[in-house]
């Protein structure tokens, strides 16, 4: 298989379109023929991850590479920056808005989630300026 490099824009608090991107990487990943608990694993970091972009950062874009070794995927915004990381690691610890909760959304799963479904996470945040996360997803 050719590396294959999809790109997505996020807008941000748009609900409607929240998992849009995780479900067209999801659809691709199965043309590929890529294992269905990869693609599992893909969907659901990657889809947490595009939800933390509407409700925190106000949008941002996404980059998936998928080679034949694994499934890079960068998610990078502009939002506010995350100011502790390791809280926000934490199983439960939200700072979302109530409005946000009530769309059933902010229960604080969603960068817990992104560690345990992807093989290899990094976060690099700064305040005021935003956040990259770039996990990997590995093939074999």
């Amino acid at each position: 298989m050719s590396e294959v490099k999809l790109s997505y824009t996020i807008s941000g608090d748009d609900f409607t379109r929240a998992g849009e991107a995780s479900g067209d990487v999801k659809s691709k990943l199965k043309v590929l023929g890529v294992a269905p608990d990869i693609v599992r694993k893909v969907s659901i970091a990657l889809y947490e991850g595009e939800i933390n972009m509407v409700i925190h950062a106000h949008g941002g874009t996404i980059d998936v590479t998928i080679s034949e070794k694994e499934i890079t995927m960068v998610l990078a915004d502009h939002g506010p920056g995350i100011e502790n990381v390791e809280l926000a690691m934490q199983a439960g610890y939200s700072t979302a808005s109530e409005n946000v909760r009530a769309l059933g959304f902010g229960a604080g799963m969603g960068l817990p989630n992104m560690k345990k479904y992807s093989d290899d996470m990094n976060i690099e945040t700064r305040i005021g300026e935003g956040t990259t996360v770039t996990m990997k997803v590995f093939l074999q």
